[in-house]
């Protein structure tokens, strides 16, 4: 990781990435203690990650990585995406986007708010994404 990546990173995490990280986890965990949530689970979980770390990296449909599709990315996964958005998509994108307010206020906050406005977006539609490095 990038000195200036990991300088952005651990500001994040001191100015609201740790909250938003933490809801991601809490909807895997509910995902996860359903059974039939558990491919929610590991994309939450992933994005989890992903919103903990999120400067250096980029989230990316999984087709345009690996040049293939696959389940996630065809018409199960747009299923599964809506799915999603009913159950806990917008509550996160909901939260996201309430922090990039309250950060853009500030001039200091505007990069970090624009971050949690890509992931509100990530939020919404989870299921066929891959972090990669940026």
């Amino acid at each position: 990781m990038a000195p200036v990546s990991l300088l952005l990173n651990l500001l994040w995490i001191l100015i609201g990435g740790a909250w938003m990280a933490f809801g991601w986890l809490v909807a895997s965990v509910i995902m996860a203690i359903t059974i039939v949530g558990l491919p929610w689970a590991r994309a939450a979980f992933n994005i989890a990650v992903y919103t903990l770390l999120p400067f250096g990296s980029k989230a990316v449909r999984r087709d345009e990585v690996t040049g293939e599709s696959d389940i996630g990315t065809g018409p199960l996964g747009m299923l599964g995406n809506i799915v999603w958005l009913l159950l806990a998509g917008w509550w996160l994108a909901l939260g996201h986007f309430v922090t990039a307010v309250i950060l853009a206020i500030t001039i200091i906050g505007i990069p970090f708010a624009w971050a949690h406005l890509k992931l509100a977006g990530i939020a919404l539609w989870p299921i066929g994404k891959v972090i990669v490095p940026a």
